[in-house]
């Protein structure tokens, strides 16, 4: 890998533990490059989904689609963000979501036997992904919580605080679809918001 994903990837890696060079260079050479272009996808329902994936840069949604047909996204991830379906990955059963590119993207993946010899090769990094775990089991539940309780607005204001790009990146049915609203309503959030 080149520099930049090199330190992209260590970086934050580092930012919750703390490796060594020998373990730097374990890590990295456990993944592979790979570029994805905009409106392919990476996982569909039926495959198994055989790597975690940490986008370089780029943008994925992960979706599914429901009996009615309407699509119902899980994830929106942008740089500097790990994207996979991990129930596929773990159990190595076949995922329900399709993981689809919504610019052309490049990222680094790894497979899970490579990470469960990564694991055992280097503890820190076993260390790092159940700190990652942790977060994104309390992230689903946030938002979850959101979901139920939270007004649009507020989920809205939210997410604005915490990608205030996406507009610039992300579909307005998409944005509709991951906060679970309709795009009319999230037509009337955004000129509210504005006024």
């Amino acid at each position: 890998m080149s520099t930049a994903e090199d330190s992209k990837l260590i970086y934050y890696v580092k930012k919750w533990v703390n490796i060594t060079k020998d373990d730097e260079a374990a890590i990295l050479s456990a993944f592979e490059q790979a570029t994805i272009r905009k409106k392919k996808d990476l996982l569909v329902p039926g495959e198994v989904c055989k790597y975690n994936y940490f986008i370089v840069n780029g943008c994925m949604r992960t979706f599914y689609i429901d009996e009615k047909g309407v699509e119902h996204i899980y994830h929106l991830r942008f740089d500097n963000n790990w994207i996979g379906d991990l129930e596929s990955f773990f159990s190595q059963k076949p995922s329900k979501y399709y993981i689809e590119a919504l610019e052309d993207t490049h990222y680094i993946r790894i497979s899970k036997e490579r990470l469960d010899k990564l694991y055992d090769e280097v503890p820190a990094f076993d260390r790092y992904f159940r700190i990652l775990f942790q977060k994104a089991y309390v992230n689903a539940l946030k938002r979850l919580n959101a979901n139920m309780w939270e007004p649009a607005i507020d989920r809205y204001n939210d997410m604005l605080r915490e990608h205030p790009d996406m507009f610039q990146r992300v579909p307005l049915a998409y944005i509709a679809s991951y906060l679970g609203i309709t795009p009319e309503s999230l037509s009337r959030i955004r000129k509210k918001n504005n006024k």
